[in-house]
């Protein structure tokens, strides 16, 4: 005989309420691991392919450990030196950038250095404030610098992690699928194959387009002859997940650099916008339609609203399952709508005469 729902509902309490106090309390233990399953439910369809290619599940997962530490190592030849040198060059040309920008407000706003003016008072007010939040971000840094040994053992744990769980996924799953209450598998299995195919078209398909979208942009202003021109794409194609954030910050830092350094040359900086919007363009009309598809049943705003609340309680590896929540979330709530729509709380008196006839 089936539990009572009211006590049902007690069992799943206690138990997503002891998810969050261990998320909490051991979220920077939990980190290696929550990337190393990321990592594994990534690659798991490419292990499936090649399963079916006929190689066993421990050959494919070689054959992908190979392939991703060659990638890996490539990676850390040929674009991290470049991406190292052109921060260095960026700090170094701050104060430089800092001159620039005082000999252009003198030109064309000259009312914002007048110590008497509003504009010159807000100034002054919003470089105070920044002066008193340095402390706290050379803490920040301070603390992160010190804490190098946990990027190494992130660095050794994850992959071994991410091994060993793509060579069993299969297995976990089934074991899970059999450890399911039997009143409640259907159910269950069903809405995880949504929240798998939403993750799937969400997380695969954004990765995607975050990588073409950075490489795009990286090798487009170039190109083009823009100074740290790498950075600014790896930054735009980062944060591309979020719809048009990737666009707005990277154009944003873009076309500000572009006016520093090409002003007059208005072809140039023409050039940079375009980039961006072309880049717009493709990933609003082919990229992301293509590769993610339209009813991944995230919106924007409520992908927004999970990594806010998930990263101010749990921190980084809060915003780690920040996606994948939300997506569960969401799914859950469309199964329950549609459980409410068939009640009699919705169809009230209507439904019951529809029913009787």
């Amino acid at each position: 005989m089936a539990l009572p729902v009211k006590d049902q509902l007690r069992y799943w309490g206690i138990a997503a309420a002891v998810f969050v106090l261990l998320l909490w309390a051991l979220g920077d233990v939990l980190l290696p691991f929550v990337i190393g399953g990321a990592i594994a439910y990534f690659l798991d369809p490419i292990a499936d392919r090649l399963e079916n290619m006929g190689l066993s599940r421990m050959a494919a997962t070689a054959i992908i450990t190979v392939v991703g530490v060659l990638g890996f190592v490539l990676a850390i030849l040929m674009v991290v030196p470049a991406l190292i040198t052109q921060l260095i060059d960026l700090v170094e040309f701050m104060p430089s950038l800092v001159k620039q920008l005082r000999g252009f407000i003198e030109q064309q706003f000259p009312s914002l250095l007048d110590r008497e003016s509003n504009s010159h008072q807000f100034l002054v007010s919003l470089g105070e404030t920044l002066q008193s939040k340095t402390g706290d971000v050379l803490q920040s840094v301070a603390a992160s610098l010190g804490s190098a040994i946990n990027v190494v053992v992130l660095m050794v744990i994850v992959p071994v992690v991410a091994v060993y769980l793509l060579l069993d996924w299969d297995r976990m799953i089934a074991r899970i699928g059999e450890l399911l209450p039997r009143d409640h598998a259907p159910t269950i299995k069903r809405l995880a194959s949504e929240i798998d195919d939403v993750l799937a078209s969400f997380v695969r398909g954004m990765g995607t387009v975050c990588l073409i979208l950075g490489t795009y942009y990286a090798v487009a202003l170039m190109i083009v002859g823009l100074q740290f021109g790498l950075i600014v794409g790896f930054i735009a194609g980062l944060v591309t997940f979020i719809p048009y954030l990737g666009a707005l910050i990277g154009g944003t830092l873009a076309i500000g650099l572009a006016l520093f350094q090409f002003w007059g040359d208005w072809v140039h900086i023409a050039l940079v916008a375009g980039i961006f919007a072309l880049g717009q363009v493709t990933e609003g009309n082919f990229l992301t339609p293509k590769l993610v598809g339209h009813s991944v049943g995230l919106h924007p705003v409520w992908l927004l609203l999970a990594l806010s609340v998930f990263g101010a309680l749990f921190g980084f590896v809060g915003m780690l399952v920040a996606v994948p929540v939300a997506a569960a979330l969401g799914v859950v709530a469309r199964f329950l709508t549609s459980i409410y729509l068939d009640s009699r709380l919705y169809t009230g008196l209507d439904g019951l005469k529809q029913e009787d006839e």
